[in-house]
């Protein structure tokens, strides 16, 4: 279910988040945007095939794990395998047709 929320994403840099079964919009017209919309779904894939809170707690570790090794809070958040899947293959409107189990552990490197 997508949810336009201009308010909660209104102070930040974020278009859409996903939590989990809900991708928020800042904009209604993202709602349009097909690559952002598959982005958001890879992720809903992502949150389901970890039952959702192990989802979190791995994104949450494999952030600060970065954060600190690269000092930069958008390289880390770039670095992370969950936003490295999403991010490659958000053009592939396919992708989570053919996409197998735990995908994202390809993109994993530390």
């Amino acid at each position: 279910m997508i949810i336009v929320c201009q308010s909660l994403l209104k102070n930040t840099k974020i278009s859409a988040i996903t939590l989990f079964p809900f991708i928020i919009l800042r904009k209604t017209e993202s709602q349009q945007d097909r690559v952002l919309i598959n982005h958001e779904k890879i992720h809903l894939r992502q949150q389901r095939e970890l039952l959702i809170v192990f989802f979190y707690l791995w994104y949450v570790t494999e952030y600060y794990y970065w954060y600190f090794r690269l000092k930069d809070s958008f390289s880390a958040y770039r670095s992370i395998s969950f936003e490295r899947e999403a991010y490659a293959m958000e053009n592939d409107f396919n992708y989570l047709e053919t996409r197998k189990f735990w995908s994202f552990r390809k993109y994993i490197a530390l």
